[in-house]
């Protein structure tokens, strides 16, 4: 009996540390992804401009704490949200999936698409708002012809 319990014991713990380092590994490989794919860039930007909104907030703070909570929070905030990811990555995309994707962002295409991302995303959304204005416009004139 004690042998079995002993066992089990034994079995549970070498799961929880493979486990502990797969996770630790898909961890990594995803930190990896955000980081050539852009979107680790996309966060620091959205970090900076929060912080430039706090500036404005606390006028009366010096410079120096300025760098220093901005430095801090880029690399520890960047770690935080790829932990609290984690789970939502590993629900959809294996390990593999992500170090495809790397691939990808890798080769030129991948590069130019990373780099030229943000240009598009700006230009589109512009165009996805004018779209969507214009949509609501035809579709309030189409009620207004139905009656309504």
């Amino acid at each position: 009996m004690i042998k079995t319990i002993f066992a089990i014991v034994v079995f549970f713990f070498a799961s929880i540390t493979a486990f502990g380092q797969e996770d630790s590994e898909y961890s990594n490989t995803l930190k990896k992804m955000f980081e050539v794919s852009g979107t680790e860039a996309s966060y620091q930007t959205a970090i900076k401009q929060m912080i430039s909104m706090f500036k404005h907030q606390y006028p009366d703070v010096k410079a120096e704490i300025w760098m220093e909570l901005e430095e801090e929070f880029l690399k520890t905030s960047m770690d935080e949200l790829t932990e609290m990811l984690v789970p939502v990555y590993y629900k959809y995309m294996s390990i593999g999936d992500l170090q495809d994707i790397i691939k990808f962002y890798e080769s030129p295409a991948g590069l130019k698409f990373a780099e030229s991302t943000p240009l598009i995303m700006e230009e589109s959304m512009q165009i996805g708002q004018a779209w969507g204005m214009k949509l609501g416009q035809e579709f309030t004139k189409r009620m207004e012809e139905k009656g309504f």
